[in-house]
This record gives C-alpha cells, sequence and structure tokens, in this order.
C-alpha cells in the first residue's frame, strides 16, 4: 500500500489485515500501541508518550477564522486525529492559525488525545501573559499541554511567568524554540540552565548542526525535542524532483520521499515528534503513514544521507 486514502486510516488498515503483528521489528523503545501500531516517543520529564508525527500550522493555517470549519483544513485536521495524531503546534507569530486551529477542533470529534502546543512572542511580563490568555480562548482549551518561548524572545522574563504556570497547573510543560541557526549558541546556554521540559528546532537530513550539541545536550537534561522545517520549506522535494524513491526504503516501510524524510527525522533517538505542516489532505495522510511501520537503524541512516547528499 503506497499511501493512506482518506477514510481508510493506516489503524484501521493494520486492525482490518492483521499487519500490526508485523511490527514488532521496529527499533527497540519507538513501538507504543500495539493495537494499531503508531510510533511514540517518551517525554523525558515525565513519561508520557507522543505520536511522533505532530501538525505544524505556520502559514497553512494562517487563513480566514472565521469560513476554516468550511474548508478543506477540516479534512486535513481530520486525518490527522483519524491516523493517531497528538500534538498540534502553533503560534500567536503565525497570524490567525490558532483562531483556526480552535475553530476547527470545535468540529473534530475524536480528538481526546490533543496534545496542544503554542508559544510566546512579545516582550514583557504583562505583554506574555494576556497573549498567552489569549491562546488558550483562541485554541478554546483550560489548559495548554506546552507553552513555548517562541524565538527565544524576551525570555528571561517569560521563563518566570511559564514556571508561575506551570506550579498553578495553567501548562503542563515549558519550552523554548528557535528556527534559527545563529541563535545556537545561546539556545545551548538556555538549556544548560533552565529546567525546560521542551525545546523545539530545526533539523533534516541535510541540516544536521544540532545533532553535535543540542540534540546530546536535550539528552543529557532530559528534555524532549520538537522539530520544524523537516522539509527545508520545501527544498527537500526541489532536490529529490524526478528521482525514484530507492527500492531499499521498503525495508523502513517507507513509500514516498515526504516519509523518507520524516522517518530519517524520527529514528534518532533524541528526537521526540516533527512537526510538518500542510493544507493538504493527500500530504497529510502520506505525512502521518511516516508515524508507522518500521524505523531506518543508524546503518541505513548513513546510507540515507549519503543517497540525498548524491543529488
Amino acid at each position: 500500500m503506497s499511501k493512506l486514502k482518506h477514510g481508510l486510516t493506516r489503524r484501521h488498515f493494520l486492525k482490518s489485515t492483521g499487519a500490526a503483528s508485523l511490527l514488532c521489528s521496529l527499533v527497540p523503545g519507538y513501538l507504543a500501541a500495539a493495537d494499531s501500531g503508531v510510533i511514540k516517543k517518551t517525554v523525558p520529564s515525565t513519561g508520557e508518550r507522543l505520536s511522533v508525527i505532530g501538525l505544524g500550522t505556520s502559514r497553512t493555517f494562517d487563513v480566514d477564522s472565521t469560513t476554516a470549519a468550511k474548508s478543506p483544513l477540516l479534512e486535513v485536521m481530520q486525518a490527522f486525529f483519524d491516523n493517531d495524531g497528538q500534538l498540534i503546534d502553533s503560534s500567536p507569530m503565525y497570524g490567525s492559525a490558532e483562531a483556526v486551529t480552535g475553530a476547527l477542533l470545535e468540529r473534530i470529534s475524536n480528538k481526546q488525545n490533543l496534545f496542544t502546543a503554542t508559544k510566546v512572542w512579545t516582550n514583557g511580563k504583562r505583554e506574555g501573559i494576556d497573549q498567552m490568555e489569549q491562546s488558550m480562548r483562541l485554541l478554546g482549551v483550560d489548559r495548554i499541554d506546552l507553552m513555548q518561548i517562541h524565538n527565544l524572545r524576551d525570555w528571561q522574563t517569560h521563563i518566570e511567568t511559564l514556571l508561575e504556570w506551570k506550579a498553578q497547573g495553567k501548562i503542563r510543560y515549558i519550552g523554548i524554540t528557535t528556527s534559527h541557526g545563529r541563535d545556537h549558541d545561546e539556545l545551548e546556554e538556555i538549556l544548560q540552565q533552565l529546567p525546560l521540559d521542551f525545546v523545539q528546532f530545526s533539523y533534516n537530513i541535510l541540516d544536521r548542526d544540532i545533532e553535535k550539541r543540542l540534540l546530546p545536550i536535550a539528552a543529557e537534561k532530559g528534555i524532549a525535542t520538537l522539530i520544524n522545517r523537516p522539509y527545508q520549506r520545501g527544498g527537500l522535494f526541489r532536490k529529490v524532483r524526478g528521482k525514484s524513491l530507492p527500492e531499499w526504503a521498503s525495508e523502513f516501510d517507507c513509500t514516498s520521499w515526504g516519509q523518507f524524510f520524516l522517518k530519517f527525522i524520527v529514528s534518532h533517538p533524541d528526537v521526540t515528534c516533527v512537526i510538518p505542516a500542510t493544507s493538504k489532505l493527500k500530504h497529510m495522510v502520506d505525512n502521518m503513514a511516516a508515524g508507522y511501520g518500521r524505523l531506518p537503524d543508524e546503518a541505513t541512516r548513513r546510507r540515507m544521507i549519503k543517497t540525498i547528499e548524491s543529488f
């Protein structure tokens, strides 16, 4: 089966065919729910398990929030939950994305495993509090699972509020993000200093600098990792345009270039969840398929890198 189809989820396929029993050959520690075969990773600070494929909302969900529930985005989000998705990541920086996410969630019935992640992106303590309270209203939740300081902005101020809110139960986890390599030195110092639950940064098969310092520090400190820009904002697809997927990709249950790139990321032992963004149903279903089946081992990962670098 090369792709999941809308209306036939990977979970239903596995249950109907008995294929779940074939998934015991996963890399140790990655398989969680045997009944669905979804791959999950552990949040170090609590032991909670999260599906490795999340949903980003940057750009793709910045649309008219008043008509979002009638848009193709509703099918996109429904497919996310139908295929065991949990973590949805947003930010006030993403225009109407939080409001759109909230409007869509009102229409989803099977969102009991929803994990909300958003960010504070402003200067000042009062401004940060107001913004986070607004995010809760827009998302339609009484408690946010993960609140992150976006791109390190005024982190010295916001960290105090995040710690207070966590103690009060308004948020469950706290984190910090960056998508800029120039901030990595400062981020490294922050990870060493602060009691964070999550860190978010960019990582993909060609941009692997975080393997040297940031991923090892996160592992050492027991910090879960969220990965943004897994496709180099489309650059990886442009690189493989016209190229055939290697036949050996089937050895780790990969049937598309998108899954190839995502499985490379989530197979790293120190990666918790990747958050590709899409507004297209076929891409969402394909993305979610990367969260099932086998993952490449270290030797295969090196082969994957060599393949992409050869193009």
